[in-house]
């Protein structure tokens, strides 16, 4: 027989049905996926939502340190935008000897000249002591500091006096001090008076002034301030400054800061020390920021143990359920469509604790930053990155369940009792 003839054979005769064509499985859309996947966690709520509750945690403690860090470093330009970065101080360094150096007393005069400079004012450190009475004993200073201040230092520095009034023409030449607030509280003085007075050198100064807290220069809240012209006459102020203050127009402030040396002390620039304070608040912000990365590793650890839990409860799930996955591959289900089951199952676990956690996170922060009296701020990279960090989790974690019990024959699922 030739080849054509077995071919012709093979062929089905003239107006005979055609053999029967396999039928294809049925295709899951996303509904069915959600619809199948979420039977699953609802038929052991408790189970699961221990599972979430480990992933909401690791969640939270993210969002949390990255919504207060952030809302912190928003505080802190706010609060610099009120204070001012354009703020130098000019002190003091020490000499080529190794002692300590001072400025010229006509110093403050020459900064003032200098170009974009705002305004320039200074302090004088003295060797007196303040005590709230004669009775109390020398050696109970409490750290206090008394200095001869100009009548110009609040515009320099943003002092604000909350009850009484700042040294002027008139009081600076009298027995008047004017207290910072931590001063004021070491000595019991609650406000402000004629016949409010603090033992200060020997002699009475009355209280003319209480100051606020000032955060840029914190070393005046504890320091008794009186005008330069009686620290001369009754303190044995030299009257060389010991701190200048300049305020420097904001588009200037480097180049003023740079000129400042020199121009403090033109013989020897070598000693004097320029500083910006509003650095030293950027400085403990990033101190801030190390111990959030710290927070940040320890929310992950807890990240990592939440995806733990969702791998034992997919992994008991597969045990569990084997009867069901053998009863839906015998009725035709796919290995591809029980992997999808378990995947989705693992995934939307994830996302009820991705989300749990990121509400948590945010409420976190908000009470935190209530609490501090900041702006609550979390970040929308913080919240997606929450979510999206729990769906890869899940999606690994779920992973082998998935391909374990897409791998069960319908025989061995369906012989498990």
């Amino acid at each position: 027989m030739s080849t054509a003839n077995a071919t012709k054979e093979l062929e089905p005769a003239a107006g005979s049905a055609p053999p029967p064509r396999r039928p294809r499985p049925a295709r899951m859309n996303p509904a069915d996926v959600l619809r199948v996947g979420g039977s699953g966690l609802r038929s052991r709520p408790m189970r699961v939502f221990l599972s979430a509750l480990g992933i909401a945690i690791g969640i939270a403690a993210m969002v949390g340190v990255v919504g207060i860090s952030t809302s912190s470093s928003e505080d802190l330009s706010r609060r610099l935008a009120s204070l001012g970065t354009n703020l130098l101080t000019v002190t003091p360094g020490t000499s080529f000897s190794g002692d300590d150096a001072h400025l010229p007393a006509e110093s403050v005069q020459m900064i003032g000249n200098v170009d974009h400079v705002q305004s320039v004012s200074a302090i004088g450190r003295t060797d007196a002591k303040v005590y709230r009475n004669n009775y109390t004993p020398k050696q109970e200073t409490g750290g206090l500091t008394v200095a001869a201040a100009r009548t110009d230092l609040p515009k320099s520095v943003g002092a604000e006096v909350v009850d009484g009034r700042w040294l002027n023409t008139a009081n600076s030449r009298y027995p008047a001090v004017v207290l910072g607030p931590k001063a004021a509280e070491q000595l019991g003085v609650h406000r402000a008076g004629a016949d409010v007075k603090v033992w200060l050198d020997g002699q009475w100064f009355t209280v003319v002034g209480l100051l606020a807290p000032n955060e840029l220069i914190p070393t005046l809240d504890s320091t008794a301030l009186v005008g330069w012209n009686v620290a001369e006459r009754e303190l044995s102020f030299d009257g060389y400054p010991t701190t200048i203050y300049t305020r420097a127009e904001e588009s200037s402030v480097g180049d003023v800061q740079s000129v400042l040396g020199a121009t403090a002390n033109p013989e020897t620039p070598s000693e004097v020390e320029v500083s910006r304070p509003s650095d030293a608040l950027a400085a403990k912000e990033a101190t801030d920021d190390t111990l959030s990365g710290l927070l940040l590793g320890l929310g992950g650890v807890a990240l990592l143990v939440g995806g733990v839990g969702v791998a034992n409860t997919m992994v008991i799930s597969v045990l569990e359920r084997r009867s069901e996955i053998g009863l839906r591959r015998s009725l035709g289900a796919t290995r591809g469509q029980i992997r999808t089951q378990f995947l989705a199952e693992a995934l939307l676990l994830s996302a009820l604790g991705g989300l749990g956690g990121v509400l948590l996170g945010i409420g976190v922060t908000g009470g935190y930053a209530a609490y501090q009296g900041w702006p609550s701020v979390v970040p929308v990279w913080a919240m997606a990155g929450g979510v999206g960090a729990t769906l890869v989790i899940g999606g690994l974690a779920g992973f082998y369940p998935a391909v374990r019990a897409a791998r069960l024959p319908p025989t061995e699922a369906l012989a498990t009792t």
